[in-house]
């Protein structure tokens, strides 16, 4: 059946919005990286766009010489990969249990938990809170309070009831508690639920950067996402220039190249190419996973 000129047109149109749709989505990033590759000089004259008219590397040379900035990545290396694999945990087991017909009292922490959802103590009752635990100017402050994720505990607990319970039951006969039913049945089977909670989780941790300017004071915890905030804020130029040593320092003098906005599109390169890499492996995963929170009880 040959479709009508009106489905034709509409196919059309479609097509023409998501491609003007990708461009406006790209562009802005195509154009930081463009600049980052550019002379700073000449990308102050305007007129780069998609590609860059003066190829130079010597704006990722001077961030990559920025030890301020090595360590960032590393504590944002270091507080991703902790992060997400003690988040997806802690989440997933507490999922499953709420997820037990049996619990008593299920419907009164599920009220509980989705309050959490809507209302918080506030900046200074969880800086005090914060304060007393002893978290401050400490890399954990970035993980422990992040542990539980309440709309992540619900997504697993709707995939989790939607497993089929002869699987369970099946376990058990075999003699698995509910550790072993839960890390020998279930997890193997949840695959595209833990894959895209933990690609969210990720990119959550990667991303965030406002942690560190309320609860660390030592720069050498700060995230790289925190730095290149500063960055962005300030004179890139003379903070970049105070931290080189004299050889690289007397380079960038007699290179006279490197711009504010350059150093800045360099930096937001290489906070932001690392996250943007772990999606080719999680994407078909994607349809799946994020459909599961849709399936009702």
């Amino acid at each position: 059946m040959r479709d009508s000129l009106g489905d034709r047109v509409m196919v059309v149109i479609i097509y023409i919005f998501l491609t003007l749709l990708a461009v406006s989505t790209l562009y802005p990033f195509l154009n930081a990286l463009a600049v980052s590759f550019n002379q700073g000089l000449d990308t102050s004259k305007g007129g780069v766009t998609l590609w860059p008219r003066v190829f130079t590397l010597e704006n990722y040379k001077i961030v990559f010489k920025d030890d301020r900035l090595m360590s960032g990545f590393i504590v944002s290396v270091l507080r991703t990969v902790i992060g997400t694999v003690t988040s997806i945990l802690c989440t997933a087991i507490f999922a499953y249990g709420m997820s037990r017909r049996e619990l008593i009292g299920r419907k009164y922490y599920m009220v509980m938990c989705i309050i959490t959802m809507y209302f918080g103590g506030g900046l200074i009752p969880s800086f005090l809170l914060i304060r007393n635990l002893g978290l401050l100017n400490s890399f954990w402050v970035f993980i422990i309070p992040a542990l539980i994720s309440v709309w992540n505990m619900i997504i697993f607990k709707t995939f989790f009831q939607g497993l089929p319970a002869g699987l369970e039951e099946s376990a058990k006969i075999d003699g698995c508690g509910n550790w072993g039913t839960l890390f020998r049945v279930v997890f193997p089977l949840s695959g595209p639920v833990i894959a895209t909670l933990s690609l969210f989780t990720a990119v959550s941790h990667w991303n965030e950067w406002f942690l560190a300017g309320i609860y660390i004071s030592d720069q050498n915890l700060y995230p790289i996402q925190t730095i290149l905030r500063q960055i962005l804020l300030s004179n890139i130029v003379s903070e970049q220039a105070s931290s080189l040593d004299a050889s690289s320092l007397a380079h960038l003098q007699r290179a006279k190249t490197v711009t504010s906005k350059s150093l800045s599109m360099a930096t937001m390169m290489v906070a932001t190419i690392p996250i943007i890499c772990v999606y080719p492996f999680v994407q078909k995963y994607f349809v799946k996973g994020v459909l599961v929170g849709s399936l009702k009880e």
